[in-house]
């Protein structure tokens, strides 16, 4: 199966949050050759500056930050260009007053015809709706 993942999700692979179970079986099932996950280009430098974040707010410990981006990029999801994506994830942010990035995600899963694995509620409860291949990490097996 194929699924979009962002970085709330590959983010828990490494911190202990909620729902962190889901997100390692998705990772397993993924290295298992189970799914395909895929996700735009942004993603390797946007997983890095929320590992980084967390490490400011010392929400992880000095040097775990590096340590976490490492393991991450030892299973990236399968790279999607986004130039291609950038007019559909324009238009979806403005019509749906999100970033143009957090779309990029969006459009992805729309041309790959799959889900949109987030563990973002807002960007849940904001999109569903439009997007019902927009689904919650905690909805997954």
């Amino acid at each position: 199966m194929n699924l979009v993942i962002d970085c709330s999700v590959a983010f828990k692979w490494a911190v202990v949050e909620i729902h962190r179970p889901k997100a390692i079986l998705l990772r397993d099932d993924f290295r298992n050759g189970i799914h395909e996950l895929f996700a735009p280009d942004h993603f390797p430098a946007e997983i890095g500056n929320a590992f980084l974040i967390a490490e400011r707010r010392r929400a992880i410990g000095p040097g775990d930050g590096a340590l976490a981006l490492i393991d991450v990029l030892q299973t990236l999801p399968v790279i999607a260009a986004s130039i291609p994506l950038l007019p559909r994830a324009y238009e979806i942010a403005h019509r749906h007053q999100r970033t143009v990035y957090v779309s990029l995600y969006v459009a992805l899963a729309e041309r790959e015809q799959c889900d949109f694995i987030t563990a973002d509620n807002k960007l849940v409860n904001g999109l569903q709706a439009a997007f019902p291949f927009v689904v919650h990490l905690a909805s997954m097996p």
